[in-house]
């Protein structure tokens, strides 16, 4: 029960950072809202100067958009809206793997390429790092 609340959770939460960076990355959404809490908020020396960079889109998609995607993935499986199999826990489980190895791409892009700290950007790696840890804890257990 503990891992599917953190795989709900996590999903949630990395659904919300992605969809924030979505709208922003097609400008239907200011990044400085009022109603995002400030240590979210996109500046144009931080978040907000990484979602037109090359290392923000994956095979010409912004990675929010694949973000969503992935995050609702983990969100139906966890809820049960997906068929509970072991062949779908499986794929969940390499996507999530595929999530980290980008992730760690992404990590050195922000740091050493882009020389930016994102909050959120970080954030949302950790997520896909526990998200990943709830997997294999829910295929061992």
């Amino acid at each position: 029960m503990a891992v599917r609340i953190g795989l709900i959770l996590c999903s949630l939460t990395g659904l919300l950072i992605s969809l924030y960076f979505t709208l922003v990355t097609y400008r239907l959404m200011k990044p400085d809202q009022r109603f995002i809490p400030p240590v979210c908020r996109l500046t144009e020396n931080t978040c907000l100067s990484i979602v037109d960079s090359p290392q923000a889109r994956l095979f010409g998609v912004p990675n929010s958009l694949l973000g969503i995607a992935y995050y609702l993935g983990v969100f139906s499986a966890a809820t049960g809206i997906l068929t509970h199999s072991t062949a779908h826990n499986d794929v969940l489980l390499a996507v999530s793997t595929g999530t980290l190895l980008i992730a760690a791409y992404l990590v050195y892009a922000l740091l050493a390429v882009l020389k930016v700290r994102c909050v959120l950007c970080f954030t949302g790696h950790i997520l896909n790092l526990l998200i990943f840890l709830f997997l294999i804890a829910n295929s061992s257990g």
